[in-house]
């Protein structure tokens, strides 16, 4: 057969280890289990390298290896001659066969014995077909290229602007994908931090919750421009809440809770990125073990450049229609603010990272809590209700990125974290690059250095 690894991917994710043979220096044959097989492309994948056994010797002798791969699903079974490359120990290959490889370490009770030294890399020169039974045939599942080709129409056809494209999205994997729990989130590259902004599936939100560059799935996913899958559930690479509630402390009073299935068995992140630069990530996430395969991820990052090239599109957009709003308003006065009635709100606002409260109910932070201290400012000072976005991207106290700031996804992440957490603060889009706050209580500023 020729050596294509498309062909037989399947049986690299396959629930039956693959067996690898080697010989050593003087002809004696070895042959054992391989922990995870990464299909890297057409031509090439990697094998899990943990321990300096007989194997491992026998390759860096002889740098040849047959390995015998079955597809648990058919019963189809190959054998694959392989010429051994190199190893690596760091970067995005290595971060996702170590993602991979907790999941299957976790599963198996071996999370202490499975920690990945390298990932061996192997040029397939040849794969062969085993006579045995006829393979089975498939029974009918989902078909991952038909739902890319529906969801991309709906994003293609979206042209409600940013936040709607975010709506979009989830409601297309829902749909098309029959995924339903999943998360959007935004990259803040300055703070090295990714943030919810959307979610579907769970009865709380998580907007505004946060997660590290380089932490979970997500973390991993974003900080290595890679997609990151795990079929059964692992604690190495779950979500930063997990630790927390696991050490028994109460979470800090400044962080979000990050929603999430307390029986997730499968994980799918995938970057979301524009121009070469990660802009965020999609994360979908499931009760059912293997439930995403290379389909599934092969469309879902189809599905997420495509995201990621209609976001900043709508927000080149967004920019123009503030250049275009400002030239149409000139000379025009903001209309006074409404009164307001009732117990005065306090709120309260923390130098160091923006963190806002609304009474002692926590908010947001960083730039979201510095935009809302500014308009609540701007509110109970000069009565005024009616802004443009323009002028947020331009006011130096706010501490926008230069470049990419991503002004939008803020003002969503604030107008969705007002709508779940006051009933009298309000961000309402009122034109091109224009928004209205309504305030709908007297308002008691308090600032704490």
């Amino acid at each position: 057969m020729k050596p294509d690894l498309d062909a037989v991917r399947e049986c690299l994710d396959s629930a039956i280890p693959c067996a690898i043979a080697t010989v050593s220096a003087d002809g004696v044959p070895n042959v054992t289990l391989v922990s995870h097989a990464e299909y890297v492309d057409a031509a090439h994948l990697a094998l899990s390298f943990q321990f300096f056994n007989k194997t491992r010797e026998n390759v860096l002798c002889r740098r040849e290896a047959v390995l015998y791969a079955t597809d648990s699903q058919t019963g189809a079974s190959y054998r694959l001659t392989l010429d051994y490359l190199r190893t690596e120990s760091e970067g995005p290959l290595f971060e996702r066969m170590k993602a991979r490889l907790a999941g299957i370490a976790s599963h198996s009770s071996m999370a202490a014995v499975f920690r990945l030294r390298g990932a061996d890399v192997y040029r397939v020169r040849e794969i062969e077909a085993v006579p045995g039974l006829a393979p089975l045939p498939q029974a009918p599942g989902r078909k991952p290229l038909a739902a890319l080709r529906a969801a991309s129409t709906a994003i293609a056809s979206c042209n409600g602007g940013f936040e709607a494209l975010l709506d979009a999205a989830l409601d297309a994997l829902e749909r098309h994908f029959d995924i339903r729990h999943a998360l959007l989130l935004m990259l803040d590259a300055g703070r090295g931090r990714l943030y919810a902004i959307a979610s579907r599936g769970y009865a709380e939100s998580g907007v505004g919750a946060e997660i590290a560059l380089g932490d979970g799935v997500i973390g991993v996913a974003a900080a290595h421009n890679i997609p990151i899958r795990i079929n059964y559930a692992t604690s190495d690479y779950s979500y930063v809440r997990a630790a927390a509630q696991g050490s028994g402390l109460p979470p800090a009073p400044t962080e979000i809770a990050f929603p999430g299935l307390a029986d997730a068995e499968s994980q799918l992140a995938v970057p979301i990125v524009h121009g070469g630069e990660v802009l965020g990530v999609l994360y979908a996430e499931s009760p059912q073990q293997r439930r995403f395969g290379y389909d599934d991820e092969d469309a879902l990052m189809a599905l997420a450049a495509q995201l990621g090239l209609a976001l900043e599109q709508a927000q080149r957009a967004a920019q123009q229609d503030e250049a275009e709003a400002v030239a149409d308003e000139r000379g025009v006065a903001p209309a006074p603010a409404p009164a307001s009635a009732g117990a005065p709100l306090t709120v309260r606002r923390y130098r160091g990272d923006d963190s806002v409260f609304l009474d002692d109910d926590y908010l947001i932070k960083g730039v979201a809590g510095a935009i809302i201290w500014k308009l609540l400012g701007s509110w109970q000072q000069d009565g005024r209700a009616d802004f443009s976005n323009r002028e947020l991207r331009l006011d130096p106290s706010l501490r926008l990125p230069e470049i990419a700031d991503n002004l939008e996804a803020r003002l969503v992440l604030l107008a969705r974290r007002l709508a779940e957490r006051s009933d009298c603060l309000r961000i309402e889009k009122t034109g091109r690059g224009r928004f209205r706050l309504h305030v709908g209580r007297p308002l008691r500023l308090t600032e704490v250095a």
